[in-house]
């Protein structure tokens, strides 16, 4: 029995020790195996898209939104305390420049302009025999009938008079001035606002009758970012075309370029720019929201590329450049402008290959190959048609750890 027992020992401790071998041997085996795997992994191709960079004169344009303003809007007041006598015109009603919009009651006026010219006719009359007398002194002067002092004083109270005569011409001009003041006229031509003012409501000159403003020209503000600035000056100088984007409008409405601020809001970095528009059919309005683009300038033979293909990472903006041998080799670039999904760069030539998908899986000096299913890269949108970034496609300068087996 014992010597049975040993037997079946040994057998047991036998089994176990072959059993860890086998364990032992099989985990080698299986590191060896991964770790050749994650080798043979590594130095694969990255499956990439490429685009090709294109040669092309690029618009650097400027889109903001904007707002309408009249070029002149007159608030109209009167310069006097008076009472409305009657109302020529209806509100929302186009004037011209000089047209008759409200009389106040000028019965005053009237009489005092009466009164005025009266005083004037008198001392003119004085005059004229003041005048008579002058000359007739003169005569008997000459004949040594009167003394000198005499005519002296006679010439005394001509030129007294003749001050009065032309105290009474300004007298009967201010009189004048006055009974102006009984008419409002449109001191320019536009459209009228809303009218509160009745026959018989007693006016002052606190109180505003109407506002007149202007439509045809109209002017659309908007501002420009400080980094546009010289440019901007050198298109107000040309006079550059600025188009203005009406909500319901399938065409924009072009106006030039007429000025700009002469300082830069330290608040927000922007400068205020103005383009006038001829507004025959009124279609912009004073206080209406617009879309406005403007190309400050071009960029004659620019490099462009795909915005996709852009890594913004610590060092800077760079991408990968595929030579021939599909060798992929990372370059640092300078953005110049970016329009719709294409952006305008420096440190490339026209014609080189540039990934735009798959970047993530690319190594610098590593091999590629092209994925030929991949759809065309996307096509670059109308020059100019946007002043606003998109989003790029950026990638990391950590590199995927794998896992280990």
């Amino acid at each position: 029995m014992k010597k049975n027992a040993a037997i079946a020992l040994a057998g047991v401790l036998i089994v176990a020790v072959a059993g860890g071998w086998w364990s032992m041997s099989g985990d080698k085996a299986g590191a060896k195996n991964a770790k050749t795997a994650a080798t043979a992994g590594a130095g694969a191709p990255a499956l990439v898209t490429l685009a090709t960079a294109e040669k092309q004169d690029v618009p650097v344009t400027v889109q903001v939104n904007g707002s309408v303003v009249s070029l002149n809007s007159v608030d109209l007041r009167p310069q006097v305390t008076n009472t409305v006598s009657a109302v020529h015109v209806k509100e929302g009603q186009f004037v011209k420049a000089g047209q008759l919009l409200f009389s106040l009651d000028d019965r005053n006026d009237q009489a005092n302009l009466a009164r005025a010219r009266a005083q004037q006719q008198k001392d003119e009359a004085t005059l004229a025999d003041l005048d008579r007398q002058y000359r007739r002194s003169q005569d008997l002067l000459a004949q040594n009938f009167i003394s000198k002092s005499a005519a002296d004083a006679t010439l005394s109270q001509l030129e007294a008079q003749r001050a009065a005569v032309a105290a009474d011409r300004a007298a009967v001009q201010s009189a004048q001035v006055a009974l102006g003041y009984a008419t409002l006229r449109a001191p320019i031509a536009g459209r009228i606002g809303a009218v509160n003012i009745y026959p018989g409501t007693l006016v002052q000159p606190t109180l505003s009758l109407v506002t007149v403003t202007q439509l045809d020209p109209i002017a659309v503000s908007f501002p420009v970012p400080e980094g546009n600035l010289q440019d901007l000056l050198e298109a107000a100088r040309n006079r550059a075309p600025v188009e203005a984007l009406v909500t319901g409008r399938k065409t924009p409405l072009i106006g030039t370029l007429d000025f700009v601020d002469n300082t830069v809001d330290p608040q927000i970095g922007t400068v205020r720019a103005k383009a006038v528009f001829a507004n025959a059919d009124q279609g912009l309005w004073p206080g209406q929201f617009v879309g406005t683009r403007i190309t400050v300038r071009t960029l004659n033979g620019a490099t462009v590329v795909p915005a996709a293909a852009l890594m913004m990472l610590s060092d800077g903006t760079s991408l990968y450049v595929v030579d021939a041998a599909k060798t992929a080799t990372r370059r640092k670039v300078k953005t110049l402008h970016t329009f719709g999904t294409k952006v305008a760069v420096s440190g490339i030539e026209p014609g080189e290959q540039v990934v735009i998908e798959g970047s993530q899986n690319v190594r610098p000096g590593g091999k590629v190959r092209v994925d030929a299913k991949a759809p065309a890269a996307p096509g670059t949108a109308p020059n100019g048609t946007t002043g606003v970034t998109p989003g790029s496609a950026a990638s990391s300068d950590i590199k995927p750890v794998r896992e280990r087996a």
